[in-house]
């Protein structure tokens, strides 16, 4: 090989760094080149040569990334076009051509296995675009591509994320679909199921294939905790998955979660790409794509994705055409009402409405005057059926009528669209809505909206309860006609008159027979008159002898039936929740719930059980007497009845204390104590205790039942429990570390993993809780060590044995961090984090020897501990020195000693600039300069804590640079009471609860 060459060769890789060079010249020529030369070996040595000097660097810098594309360029140039006429001819050129790319394949998987991550790294990226940039008729040896197949599914395996995304993108073109044994595939299910790294996620989500294999696992993705592969997998979705490939459940999900994303970037991409690829597969016709979602079980969602294609809407034109066909009226014709066009022309008609003044043109044209649509509504749903217990058996007929429900409710939610402002049409539309309430074939699904609609027409409360207090009498009373039976005597009085009148006929026909043979005819007249009134009278008689012997006469009947008495409550139950609660009970609900709720509630259908459970807490939140005197009985349904109804029961007694707080079941004013902890009438200490003695019964009934039902091994129950718990808390209504400790480990427990609504619901509470206030933290530092040792003495047997105690205690410091609250404190005294350390090596002391003792040290070592000097440091470092005379365990020991050696190294930096520190303290802007040098540490915290959360499974987690985290809405802000109040309110709280919840540990 020529010197001119070598210089080529060098001068071409170094042209190539220079992005403004131009490649495709630089491979002509060193193709030209490369043709001329007989001997290609040492041209092969040295291009591998040059190539080594990009190989070796990792970072992508410009000048190696135009390296590698001119590399992968000149490569390509050898690849020569399959063509069947040609191939005889051209079969030796070929294989001339395609040594070089095969030299430098061989040499790429060669390589692949190097000890340098940057090797591997730049062999698979190679290796990829070599891939890439061949034909789609291309052909490579079969060995040579079972190679390429075995390196890269080996580096597909890499410790680095970089390599495993350039083999797993090198793969793309050797997977095979249709196999269902591909290992490409597999290895891509794998990546996708399992990969720590999202990017790595990512780069395999773009290039799988779909099929019926893998489209599982691609709809997966889209509820990945990172939002760039949840994006990604909506796009891969809508550019390569038909929404045939998707069942009714998949397209529902899709559009709800990723409507109601997180991220605005994924709810965009559903809005620009999902939506628009499946409208354009349904040719634009946007009913179709609400049939294929099956609106009837999914409206929320039916309504999100309608609402979605509306803002994309051009003009108001495109939006009219795609769905509502109205008529001259302005209506649907009843017989082209359907599920689907019916909830187009509601949420139509509901996002018009939303856009205030802008929309009101565009509302006239939608919708008629409220009169024509009173008639509209009345003449559909009186011609709903009724079906009987036979005719329900028969699915065909059950689909018809819930078909027919489903339009009827969406046409009762189009009342709240229409202007209701002119009198005559508000009238109409009252008088209809009345008279829909009162047909005995409105369907109990329907009275929920029909009340709502018709209260929220009318103006006022008072002729609210009047109105619908007289709908519910005319359907619990209708007025029906009674038949009532006749005397006997009557009757036998009436036959006897109507044998005399025929005996009668009988003797006037023989003397007029007389007469007319004697030739008197003026007495044959008179006879022949006689006769015909006889008759007319025989007639009439015989008439009311035909007729049905009873007396029929219209008075108002009770209905007790549980259809009847369902519908009532319903009504009553909507208006109770629609009048205003300062409003206080009033006559007419006193009397309905006298006459209607109280009897209802020992009904024997539970339907109508549950209904009036609901109802009476609803309508206890009217009045504290009337919850003070019916609380004891939904206390005892909510540990009697069927599980329904007992979790109906549960929400009312929740929603009560909510409300009024714990001394609900006391006659008299509640205690300062328990209400308001900073008054400054609680003075006289022995008066409280015996009001606290009076009042700890029917608190620790209560506190103990909710404790117990935390146990349950009914899942709704429990769940409803522990969100009860949970926003009694957060209220600030139920100050109880050892409750809180409860809801922890429930939250932890492997026998909730399937329960998601507690999982989701504890999660939440335990962050927004702690981050509400300092007390709240100090209740969550009270409730560390009754955690710990309820995990630390689990029996084998029990399912707490299983959770990762080291991840509960990281929970707990993450939720204790001073720099996690909302508002923290310009100026900290002794921190939660002090107190938490002083407890800590207090229960590391009380048993040195005990197997706890090593997390308890490492979860010193996770602590913000205050270094300021002050009695509370000064207090740990003894605690400090204690542990470490007793402690024998190395790492133990080592822990231990760096933390004292922060403290003392802390104390001797600082003790030079004293001063400075203690005229920095008189500025305000102290707290500001804290605020931002604290968080950075909090930003690792809070990773910390959204791994903490997951429970076991976190602690098998891989470390990542890209680590997942959950975002936390931040709590509003409010104004802080002061310093003292604060603690004085604390101290009382905790006084009250404590001693509570210590009787019920003690009880139990």
């Amino acid at each position: 090989m020529t010197g001119d060459t070598d210089l080529e060769i060098e001068e071409a890789f170094r042209r190539a760094q220079k992005a403004h060079n131009n490649k495709a010249k630089l491979v002509a020529s060193l193709r030209n080149s490369y043709n001329k030369l007989e001997d290609k070996t040492e041209f092969h040595e040295e291009f591998i040569r040059c190539l080594r000097y990009a190989m070796i660097i990792y970072t992508r810098e410009p000048a190696v990334e135009n390296v590698i594309d001119f590399v992968t360029k000149f490569a390509a140039s050898f690849e020569t076009p399959v063509n069947e006429a040609e191939e005889e001819e051209e079969e030796e050129e070929e294989d001339d051509d395609n040594g070089f790319l095969n030299f430098l394949f061989s040499f790429l998987l060669e390589s692949h296995g190097a000890n340098s991550h940057a090797v591997r790294f730049r062999v698979c990226q190679l290796v990829n675009k070599l891939l890439g940039s061949l034909s789609e008729n291309a052909q490579i040896d079969d060995d040579l591509c079972d190679r390429i197949h075995e390196a890269m599914l080996v580096r597909v395996t890499d410790k680095y994320p970089n390599v495993r995304i350039q083999a797993a993108l090198a793969m793309a073109r050797l997977q095979d679909p249709s196999n269902t044994d591909c290992p490409t595939i597999k290895a891509y299910i794998l990546l996708l199921e399992n990969d720590s790294n999202p990017e790595v996620r990512r780069a395999v989500l773009s290039c799988i294939a779909p099929s019926a294999t893998t489209l599982s696992k691609i709809y997966k993705r889209t509820r990945d905790v990172k939002e760039k592969v949840r994006k990604l997998a909506y796009q891969v979705l809508a550019e390569k998955v038909h929404i045939r490939a998707l069942s009714i459940a998949q397209r529902v999900s899709l559009l709800h979660e990723g409507l109601n994303d997180s991220a605005d970037s994924v709810k965009e991409v559903v809005k620009t790409h999902l939506l628009p690829a499946w409208l354009r597969l349904l040719q634009g016709d946007v009913l179709q794509l609400l049939h294929r979602l099956d609106v009837e079980n999914c409206s929320e969602t039916a309504v999100t994705t309608l609402y979605a294609i509306f803002s994309m809407a051009t003009s108001p034109d495109e939006v009219l055409q795609n769905g509502a066909r109205l008529d001259e009226r302005k209506l649907i014709p009843v017989g082209s009402l359907t599920c689907e066009n019916v909830l187009y022309w509601r949420a139509l008609c509901e996002f018009v409405k939303s856009k205030g003044d802008e929309g009101e043109e565009l509302l006239e044209q939608l919708l008629p005057e409220a009169a024509i649509f009173a008639e509209y509504l009345y003449s559909y749903l009186k011609t709903i059926t009724q079906l009987s217990e036979e005719q329900r058996a028969d699915m065909t007929q059950l689909e018809m009528v819930m078909t027919q429900e489903f339009v009827g409710q969406q046409l009762i939610l189009l009342v709240g669209c229409l202007d209701t402002s002119e009198e005559g049409g508000r009238k109409r539309m009252v008088a209809v809505l009345q008279d829909i309430l009162v047909l005995p074939n409105t369907p109990t699904s329907l009275i929920g909206p029909l009340v709502e609609k018709l209260i929220g027409i009318l103006r006022d409360e008072t002729q609210k309860l009047q109105v619908i207090a007289e709908i519910i009498s005319d359907v619990r009373e209708p007025i029906m006609p009674i038949a009532e039976p006749v005397d006997d005597n009557e009757k036998r009085r009436k036959q006897v008159r109507l044998a005399e009148v025929r005996v009668q006929i009988m003797e006037a026909k023989q003397t007029l027979e007389e007469c007319i043979s004697c030739q008197d005819f003026s007495r044959a007249a008179e006879l022949k008159e006689s006769i015909t009134q006889l008759e007319e009278l025989k007639n009439q008689l015989a008439l009311e002898a035909s007729q049905p012997t009873d007396n029929i006469k219209e008075q108002h009947v009770e209905k007790s039936d549980p259809e009847t008495l369902l519908k009532c409550l319903t009504m009553c139950a909507e208006l109770f929740k629609q009048i205003n609660i300062k409003r206080g009970i009033c006559p007419t609900m006193n009397a309905l719930i006298e006459s209607l709720i109280l009897p209802s509630v020992s009904n024997p259908n539970p339907a109508v059980r549950n209904m009036a459970i609901i109802c009476l807490g609803t309508a206890a939140l009217h009045s504290k007497d009337l919850a003070n005197t019916h609380l004891v009985l939904l206390l005892q349904i909510t540990q009697l009845d069927e599980p329904k109804i007992r979790i109906s029961a549960l929400r009312a007694l929740v929603d009560q204390l909510l409300l009024n707080g714990l001394n609900i079941l006391q006659d008299k004013p509640a205690p300062p104590s328990s209400q308001t902890p900073d008054s400054p009438d609680n003075t006289d200490g022995h008066s409280n205790q015996l009001a606290k003695d009076e009042e700890e019964s029917p608190m620790q009934s209560i506190l103990k039942m909710l404790s117990e039902f935390l146990d349950s091994e009914i899942c709704e129950l429990r769940t409803e429990t522990a969100e009860g718990l949970a926003k009694l808390m957060f209220c600030g209504r139920i100050v109880s570390p050892k409750l809180l400790s409860r809801l922890v480990l429930l939250w932890y427990n492997p026998v909730t993993e399937d329960d998601l609504r507690l999982r989701h619901c504890l999660g939440v509470f335990l962050q927004m809780y702690a981050r509400a206030s300092r007390a709240n933290q100090e209740c969550v530092e009270e409730s560390f060590l009754p955690t710990m040792r309820t995990l630390f003495n689990a029996p084998v047997t029990s399912p707490l044995s299983e959770v990762d105690t080291s991840n509960v205690a990281e929970l707990f410091v993450e939720l204790t961090r001073p720099s996690a609250l909302v508002q923290p404190a310009a100026i900290q005294g002794v921190s939660v984090h002090d107190s938490l350390a002083a407890r800590v090596c207090n229960e590391i002391l009380r048993d040195v020897s005990a197997p706890e003792v090593r997390l308890y040290c490492k979860t010193l070592s996770w602590l913000e501990i205050n270094t300021e000097p002050g009695p509370a440091n000064s207090e740990l470092q003894l605690l400090l020195k204690d542990i470490l005379q007793e402690v024998k365990d190395k790492y133990c020991t080592r822990v231990i000693e760096k933390l004292r050696n922060q403290l003392n190294g802390d104390h001797s930096t600082k003790s030079a600039s004293n001063q400075d520190t203690t005229l920095l303290a008189l500025d305000d802007n102290i707290g500001e300069t804290k605020d931002e040098t604290k968080p950075k540490r909090a930003k690792r915290g809070q990773k910390k804590a959204s791994t903490a959360k997951n429970g076991r499974k976190a602690s098998k987690a891989e470390s990542s640079d890209e680590s997942d985290e959950e975002n936390v809405p931040e709590a509003p802000t409010s104004v802080r009471p002061s310093r003292r109040a604060k603690l004085a309110a604390l101290d009382k709280t905790k006084q009250d609860l404590t001693a509570l919840m210590n009787q019920e540990a003690n009880g139990s």
